[in-house]
């Protein structure tokens, strides 16, 4: 969040030259015939943060495997509400926005939730929050993870090249070949996996989805070394470059906008609102409403030590999406103005959820406490 203010301030400031030309600076690696030219922004979109959803993938196989979703019947109630969070802010979007056609590429922005944030609002009122609330909105957070990288798949790809995807797929056939002979090594992993990245990148599909292909193939437990996890050990050693550089350099990249060239009516326009009326309302709507229908009708119960006031705080908290729908609005839209309605829709509406769904949760622990003393 500092990254983003500064990055803010900075656009705002008689320096906002030396933004710009710091993220248009070109930055070239070459091996032989194969050159790859890009303008820094570029090389953080897509690979900065083609490791952010490396990162991504360990989580989901991690919960896949041994975790929250290891099960239907722990799965259930996570994926309907995460099904809401991810249509109803679609739905809201396309309301607001359905008369303009260059509009609607946005509709998948406010989608997404920000596993990061989220959680972090959780970290600032301690022990007092339930473990469960962390491992619902965990788990809600990654499934709506899922559906965005499906989405960036399907609908934000370019022309695809066959010959590109099928040098990638020689790559994922090695990964899996890897996988089966007990390789633990991180190494020959990251090899194979840079070697698919400038594949997929050359290919029209996102570059970023190369990073979640290579981290389904890192293995999980070691034959060697029963008590030793290689993907948990990876995940932990790459957290906090993650959460520490990864996502604020991504931030200050993207969150800066330029707040004195824009007049209330392109403040107030359907990009902007769309995306922060997605966020803030859609998120409670979509996801208390599945939610509600996954426990009345059986398929799901509310974890032990929760109530619905719980998952009306976490519902709030899911409308922070900011890295994950900046990332969104950056393959939707390329021309600045639209740009620029992106980052503020992104910014009001994870702020006010971030903010209201603190002071919820905080509300309810209250409440919950004083009925405990009293008890």
């Amino acid at each position: 969040m500092v990254a983003a203010v500064f990055a803010l301030v900075l656009s705002n400031s008689p320096l906002f030259w030396l933004y710009d030309a710091l993220l248009q600076t070109p930055v070239v690696l070459q091996v032989g015939a194969l050159e790859l030219k890009k303008p820094l922004l570029l090389w953080i979109n897509d690979g900065l943060m083609a490791v952010f959803f490396f990162l991504v993938g360990l989580e989901l196989k991690r919960e896949v495997l041994d975790g929250q979703l290891s099960s239907v019947r722990k799965a259930v109630l996570p994926l309907a509400a995460a099904i809401g969070g991810m249509a109803c802010p679609a739905i809201i979007y396309s309301i607001i926005n359905y008369a303009d056609s260059a509009a609607m590429r946005g509709w998948a922005i406010p989608a997404a939730t920000d596993i990061a944030f989220a959680l972090g609002v959780l970290a600032l009122l301690g022990s007092r929050v339930p473990t469960a609330l962390k491992i619902f909105l965990l788990a809600l957070a990654i499934i709506d993870d899922i559906g965005a990288i499906l989405i960036i798949a399907i609908f934000y790809t370019a022309d695809l090249s066959t010959t590109a995807l099928g040098l990638a797929s020689i790559g994922i056939v090695g990964l899996a070949a890897l996988n089966r002979s007990g390789v633990t090594k991180l190494a020959p992993y990251l090899l194979v996996g840079a070697f698919i990245w400038v594949c997929v990148l050359k290919s029209g599909v996102h570059a970023t989805l190369a990073g979640v292909l290579v981290a389904l193939f890192i293995p999980v437990r070691d034959a060697r070394r029963p008590d030793h996890s290689p993907l948990q050990e990876v995940e932990h050693n790459l957290a906090p470059w993650v959460a520490f550089a990864i996502m604020p350099i991504f931030a200050f990249a993207n969150a800066g906008v330029a707040l004195y060239n824009l007049s209330l009516d392109q403040v107030f326009s359907g990009i902007p609102i769309g995306i922060a009326a997605g966020l803030f309302f859609g998120n409670q709507i979509g996801i208390m409403t599945m939610s509600w229908l996954a426990v009345r009708s059986g398929l799901a119960q509310l974890p032990a030590g929760l109530t619905w006031q719980h998952i009306y705080a976490a519902s709030l908290l899911a409308g922070i999406g900011f890295t994950m729908s900046l990332f969104i609005g950056t393959l939707a839209f390329s021309d600045p103005q639209s740009a620029a309605g992106v980052r503020i829709g992104v910014l009001a509406g994870s702020i006010a959820s971030g903010i209201v769904g603190y002071f919820v949760l905080r509300m309810v622990l209250s409440q919950k406490a004083t009925a405990n003393v009293g008890a």
